[in-house]
């Protein structure tokens, strides 16, 4: 069974890798010249690839660290010398994208590591299921299509789900080391640096809290009682188990190499002024507390097979009318969170060659209803995502969504980009889904591939006041 899910693995990986090559050959014709973004992390690229290292060569338009232009420059540069290729040839355009088709390669593989490693091994068919789900986030539409432009996306999953895999293998300093890469690729992957730290630590409460129970249950106490009973056991328990020096010593000895790693992040916002390096004025921080509620909208779209069905509707329908205060008093708190912290930011208003522009023009801003309309939806979307992460430990996730938070309410700006890597953290964790459900779910991104390329590529369009041609994308 191993040597054949070895045969299926190879033949996905390969046959994804020939349609890759397609689309970047398609890709490299249509596109000629840098595109959005691109303008800048292209000849950034390009002059360290030239020698250009000083901070006067940096342009203050970039406001991610340089991880992306020095792997890039690493990469390209040995073909020069073992090929005899000129300079004009290892740093073009075309190279430096091809660098990121190669991070799609590495993620494939990562992807499936993670899978055998979180994933439960013990029936015949999971081979095949993890397989398909490997195979379906690797073709995951946002994170797909940034695989053909010079964008940190792919780079940036590189090292999260590297630094994620060796904190599941308990290999915490590589972990940490590696969770810095993919924090010189964007600063706000130190969040999931902190997830993995926050991974030995769920594990770690998740033994003591079963002793806990074990052993009241063995001593007959009288259950807590209330509305919040589980809530107050549960912070009971963490306060006990944070008053121990023990306790403490342990969790320290195995997390000291990402507290370490948090501690220069800090130094570095110190002495930076801030998280953001460059252009700061359109990247401020905020408490716009509706992202995440457009990424749990966001998770219910592409995850639909696994969160969306007649019964999982009649659940959610069932557990509001037994808890209708409860969730009486989410819905007013998410319509107060609604109405009070939801911004528009100035490129979401202008830049009408991203999806998200037309979402946020069409529904959003047609009806001012709209945002308020869509609690329900809000709602149960986070409640259907919480339900599919039950066979996880009430810590992990806790820490999930402390992680959740942290990497998106603070940001004013709506772009689907910025929900990839916690979506596939997520989609990672729930228990492997029937093969149905999976096929389901790959025909269903193979369609909104086929559709995203074929608009970028054919439906072109051109502002009136400039001769460029524009194209959509996410």
């Amino acid at each position: 069974m191993a040597q054949l899910e070895g045969y299926y693995f190879s033949a996905a990986l390969s046959c994804t890798f020939l349609v890759s090559c397609l689309l970047f050959s398609a890709f490299s014709r249509a596109l000629r010249e840098p595109y959005m973004d691109e303008i800048f992390h292209l000849p950034q690229a390009q002059r360290y690839c030239e020698g250009h290292f000083s901070l006067s060569q940096w342009d203050p338009m970039i406001t991610t660290l340089p991880g992306l232009y020095l792997l890039s420059v690493g990469v390209v540069k040995p073909a020069s010398w073992i090929f005899g290729w000129s300079e004009h040839v290892v740093c073009s355009i075309g190279m430096l994208r091809f660098v990121n088709l190669l991070f799609s390669v590495g993620n494939f593989y990562l992807l499936y590591l993670l899978f055998r490693k979180v994933q439960p091994r013990h029936k015949a068919a999971s081979s095949i299921q993890r397989i398909l789900s490997t195979l379906t986030l690797a073709v995951f539409p946002t994170l797909y299509f940034f695989n053909f432009l010079y964008y940190t996306e792919a780079g940036s999953m590189f090292f999260t789900l590297f630094a994620y895999l060796m904190c599941l293998y308990g290999n915490h300093k590589t972990s940490a080391l590696l969770g810095f890469c993919g924090f010189m690729f964007r600063q706000t992957n130190i969040i999931w640096a902190v997830f993995c730290a926050g991974n030995v630590i769920a594990q770690k409460l998740t033994e003591a809290w079963k002793t806990e129970l074990q052993k009241k249950k063995e001593e007959r106490l009288p259950p807590i009682k209330g509305p919040f009973s589980e809530f107050r056991k549960i912070l009971q328990f963490l306060l006990a188990y944070s008053m121990s020096f023990k306790n403490l010593s342990v969790l320290f000895l195995l997390t000291w190499p990402y507290i370490l790693l948090v501690f220069l992040f800090c130094v570095f916002v110190v002495v930076n002024g801030g998280i953001v390096i460059g252009d700061r004025s359109s990247h401020e921080a905020c408490l716009h507390f509706p992202q995440l509620f457009y990424f749990f909208s966001f998770t219910l779209f592409f995850s639909f097979p696994h969160l969306l069905s007649p019964g999982k509707i009649r659940a959610f329908l069932s557990l509001v009318w037994k808890r209708r205060i409860q969730f009486f008093m989410i819905t007013l708190v998410s319509l107060f969170l609604v109405w009070k912290f939801t911004y528009a930011h100035k490129y979401l208003l202008a830049d009408n060659r991203h999806y998200t522009f037309y979402v946020w023009k069409r529904v959003f801003q047609r009806y001012e209803i709209m945002k308020y309309l869509l609690v329900p939806v809000y709602i149960f979307a986070g409640w259907s995502i919480a339900d599919s992460l039950k066979s996880k430990s009430i810590f992990w996730n806790l820490m999930f969504f402390i992680c959740l938070f942290t990497v998106t309410v603070p940001q004013k700006l709506l772009e689907f980009r910025y929900f990839i890597l916690p979506y596939v953290i997520y989609r990672l964790n729930i228990p492997l889904p029937p093969i149905s459900r999976l096929v389901c779910e790959l025909g269903c991104y193979a369609v909104v591939n086929f559709l995203t390329f074929y608009v970028f590529l054919n439906k072109t369009f051109q502002w009136p006041d400039s001769q460029d041609i524009q194209r959509f994308m996410w």
